[in-house]
């Protein structure tokens, strides 16, 4: 019954300066740099992994001309949890941490280097602090010790507004599980439905080529550092 049940593997933001971001989530936020290597089929691209937990990651990715694309505020970024960016967008990003202890210290290791901290805010769902990243990045910290209980966190006046059945309701609660057939094939081309930006052309190509295939052909499982066996 294949469902996201573990979590985030991790989450990527784009940098102008890949250097200032590690140095900022290594030692403002205290994510450990576990991985920094060209981006595997992406030339002139650096991609970084800081480690939230052993199965957890926080990713930066730095591409040329990154830096000549202008910050919007309101479109590409919202600059702050109050405020709207373009649709798809990130509106801003929460990390976790397990207890209200934890967060007060991290506030302290984050003011510590400077930075402004708002918080902590109690939402009821969890406990919360906020803060800017680099390149106008709107991140928060947050705690809850239980988990959510639909039952009183799903008003039923906002499922009316946003246009959500009782029906449908019911159903996003407990999505059914997947019992269909393995291996599905690759459905035809929809333009109704999501796709990547790829050229077409080169859209239809991947879309065409078998599974093994690109398993084969566009794999990069070798880490770049050889150690002693």
């Amino acid at each position: 019954m294949p469902q996201l049940t573990n979590g985030v593997h991790h989450l990527a933001f784009m940098a102008s300066d890949i250097k200032k971001h590690i140095a900022f989530f290594s030692e403002v936020v205290g994510a450990p740099l576990v991985a920094l290597f060209d981006m595997h089929g992406v030339p002139g691209a650096l991609h970084a992994f800081l480690r939230l937990n052993d199965h957890c990651y926080f990713s930066i990715v730095q591409m040329p001309a990154v830096a000549d694309i202008p910050i919007e505020i309101g479109k590409t970024h919202a600059g702050s949890g109050a405020l709207p960016s373009a649709a798809g967008t990130l509106q801003h990003l929460a990390f976790g941490v397990a207890t209200p202890a934890d967060l007060m210290a991290m506030r302290d290791r984050i003011r510590s280097h400077g930075v402004n901290v708002i918080g902590p805010i109690d939402h009821g769902m969890c406990q919360s602090i906020y803060f800017a990243g680099p390149d106008r990045m709107t991140l928060e910290v947050a705690t809850s010790t239980i988990a959510l209980d639909p039952n009183v966190w799903i008003d039923p006046a906002v499922l009316a507004r946003a246009g959500i059945s009782d029906a449908e309701a019911d159903c996003y609660r407990a999505p059914p599980d997947y019992t269909g057939p393995s291996p599905v094939a690759q459905p035809d081309f929809d333009e109704s439905k999501p796709h990547m930006a790829y050229p077409h052309d080169v859209y239809l190509r991947l879309l065409a080529t078998p599974d093994e295939i690109l398993t084969q052909h566009a794999s990069y499982a070798e880490p770049p550092v050889k150690t002693a066996a």
